[in-house]
């Protein structure tokens, strides 16, 4: 891959992320609930909200980059360090989202939900534009796929079982904080797990060719 290419790959990762965290806190201000992968951070910032919820999403992230490297040990590819600085901009990213996003009103709960709909499409937008760039992991995703190529498991089996236990970590992590309420985990939650995989598939058929001739 010539220099050119990869930096044009970059950008497209780059803009991609900048969409899914854009996605991310339209759904964390319609409040019904964020993206599973998201669930923990949306907790944490809740509790212990001196920390923004974009940089608990960063902190999140840097550390399934340490799950990775901690489960593929040598096999952990040093280039996927990028994984950290990236995380970090994603955090930046989520929180430049919130901001933009804090001037909707949600007024009534059909707002709310056209809001966590929007969300879902922006942010399975970004991670489509990610996944066509391939020149990074997703940190999530970059877990799942140690987990899966380590264990032997199918990658979709371990995604799932990944966005399980993130939303039950979620609830654990609520229930103790909250005196035994859930809180961040909602219909929204169950939208994004259940939608986001087949609307990313959907941009992906129709992105691919023509941002991939961007590449040439």
């Amino acid at each position: 891959m010539s220099k050119i290419e990869f930096t044009k790959r970059l950008l497209i990762f780059t803009i991609g992320l900048f969409f899914s965290a854009l996605g991310i806190a339209f759904s964390k201000q319609a409040d019904l609930g964020v993206s599973t992968v998201s669930s923990v951070a949306n907790v944490l910032s809740l509790k212990f909200d001196f920390i923004s919820f974009g940089m608990w999403s960063a902190i999140m992230n840097i550390a399934f980059v340490l799950g990775q490297i901690i489960i593929l040990k040598k096999n952990f590819k040093l280039f996927q360090l990028m994984q950290i600085p990236m995380s970090f901009l994603f955090g930046i990213f989520t929180d430049i989202g919130m901001y933009i996003v804090s001037f909707i009103p949600t007024p009534n709960y059909a707002v709310r939900m056209l809001l966590t709909i929007a969300g879902i499409l922006i942010l399975a937008f970004g991670i489509a534009l990610a996944v066509i760039a391939d020149v990074l992991y997703n940190s999530g995703e970059g877990l799942v796929k140690a987990v899966s190529d380590v264990s032997g498991k199918d990658f979709g089996i371990v995604k799932v079982a990944f966005d399980i236990t993130c939303v039950l970590t979620a609830a654990i992590l609520s229930i103790i904080f909250f005196n035994f309420k859930i809180l961040g985990i909602r219909e929204g939650t169950l939208m994004a797990a259940v939608f986001t995989g087949f609307i990313v598939n959907f941009f992906t058929k129709f992105l691919t060719k023509p941002i991939t001739k961007l590449f040439k």
